[in-house]
């Protein structure tokens, strides 16, 4: 059972997914963009070295955490700013594929009004209030790292594993160039206990010929809300829906068959792994959402 639940992951790791072909082109615009600070780190402080008889001018307990923590913004003013900065980071969203095709210049940008916005973040408890349908417009690093599966795998693997996992995405990204994406949704419960991510997917059967395999990849995932900004989520299952396969189709959507991933994981190492995610900024209309590499996938309304 083991060794067919590792089978199954796996398969599903490197052949599932998609990546899109980058076909919007650039052209120029006027970006609102406010720099952010570049703070330099002193050059003169004293260190503590192990053998070194004279202590460190500071002591661990007075520094301040480096910690990100969310913020909230109050003053009404800053509403326009608000609206100009989403104006600009939708635009960018648009003219750059979600972010496939953005330029280094462009992805500097759109970092610079991420952080701006998530510092003029309008509601408290983010994680709290993020219920709803929601659409991905950007992502700074490949759109399937937003569904659940992808997160479990890289919760799974872990920090000391970073480095496997980013390979085996970016093998995953280069086999599925003939792949092209739809919409890619997520849907976050009333009582904010569910996730689900929908993935539309439209799959080339072979190079040359014009016959694709479409449908929708749902992962259902539970959540669990631990602090302001952050979930916990812990995976259950994936399915398709939505196949234009004749016969498969009907199949699917009438059978409701959902490959139980959260069972194969306790199969393989006896729990789910939890994959964290940060919301560090939220408000009626967009959601800009981290996950534990700091990769961040901006949400606007459905």
């Amino acid at each position: 059972m083991q060794q067919f639940a590792s089978a199954l992951l796996f398969g599903i790791a490197t052949c599932g997914g998609d990546v899109t072909n980058a076909f919007s082109p650039a052209f120029p615009y006027r970006a609102f963009s406010v720099s952010v600070c570049q703070v330099k780190q002193p050059s003169h402080l004293r260190l503590s070295m192990p053998d070194d008889p004279y202590p460190s001018d500071y002591d661990a307990d007075d520094l301040e955490s480096t910690k990100k923590t969310v913020a909230v913004d109050m003053d009404e003013d800053d509403a326009a700013i608000r609206d100009e900065l989403k104006r600009e980071l939708i635009l960018l969203a648009s003219v750059t594929n979600r972010g496939m095709c953005a330029s280094t210049e462009e992805e500097n940008l759109v970092i610079d009004l991420v952080t701006q916005l998530e510092a003029l973040n309008p509601t408290a408890d983010p994680a709290l209030n993020s219920q709803g349908d929601w659409e991905l417009c950007y992502s700074s690093t490949q759109s399937f790292r937003s569904s659940p599966f992808f997160l479990a795998i890289r919760a799974f693997l872990g920090d000391d594993n970073q480095a496997m996992a980013e390979n085996a995405f970016t093998i995953h990204d280069r086999a599925t160039t003939a792949s092209r994406i739809g919409k890619v949704r997520q849907i976050i419960d009333k009582d904010n206990r569910e996730l689900v991510s929908e993935y539309d997917l439209s799959v080339g059967l072979m190079p040359g010929l014009p016959v694709k395999v479409k449908g929708t990849v749902v992962t259902s995932a539970d959540l669990t809300a631990i602090a302001p900004e952050t979930w916990e989520m812990a995976v259950r299952g994936t399915k398709v829906n939505g196949s234009n396969v004749p016969f498969l189709d009907q199949y699917l959507d009438d059978s409701a068959i959902e490959i139980p991933v959260g069972e194969a994981y306790k199969a393989i190492s006896g729990s789910v792994p939890t994959a964290v995610l940060k919301t560090f900024y939220v408000d009626e209309g967009m959601r800009i959402t981290r996950d534990i590499d700091d990769n961040f996938f901006v949400f606007t309304r459905a």
